[in-house]
């Protein structure tokens, strides 16, 4: 994934990964691989991360990038949601969460400037943000159909038509990004 200035990030929401509160453990681990791809991504030319802001893997997308501004202050996050009212059934804590984003955010618009018509305004937010970035990240697992697969469909859509990459992060990726976090705990080690 070298070489992609512009970066789609995706994955599963909050319910599809059995996730219901903001202090689940497992959201320290995604955000931890989310992290190290990013990173990578950035040592390696990226220059904007793109989410539309919907909970779960694109927000925790969102907080990791603007930590990471700190390590790379060329990086940028651009949120473009897909419609006016994005967040008005979204939990109290995510509402917190997507504000502070939006707040930081170096880019923010709506890609429809109304508000929830139909299930359309989502599929034109796929397409939109697939023909506008250079490559996708996405938490995903093939054995775990949910959401981040109408990405995926919009994606092999525009890689038919030139190169779009996707790099997956999948529950292997997820159990290494826990052991290696389970490993810096100096607990870990004080173990008999």
């Amino acid at each position: 994934m070298a070489d992609l200035e512009v970066v789609l990030v995706t994955g599963y929401k909050p319910s599809e990964l059995g996730i219901f509160s903001e202090d689940h453990p497992g959201i320290q681990v995604i955000r931890y691989c989310l992290k190290m791809r990013i990173k990578e991504l950035a040592d390696s030319g990226t220059k904007w991360i793109v989410i539309s802001g919907q909970p779960g893997v694109e927000l925790w997308a969102g907080e990791v990038c603007i930590e990471l501004k700190k390590e790379f202050p060329d990086l940028k996050l651009a949120v473009l949601v897909p419609f006016i009212g994005q967040d008005e059934r979204y939990k109290e804590w995510v509402k917190l969460q997507y504000n502070k984003i939006l707040e930081a955010a170096d880019f923010t618009g709506a890609i429809s400037n109304r508000p929830y018509e139909s299930p359309k305004q989502l599929q034109q937010k796929n397409d939109f943000l697939v023909s506008r970035t250079d490559g996708m990240l996405v938490l995903y697992d093939e054995e775990t159909p949910g959401s981040p697969q109408y990405y995926l469909s919009a994606a092999r859509k525009k890689a038919q038509r030139g190169p779009y990459p996707v790099a997956t992060v999948n529950r292997y990726d997820l159990d290494f990004a826990s052991e290696d976090l389970r490993q810096q705990n100096p607990d870990y080690w004080a173990q008999g």
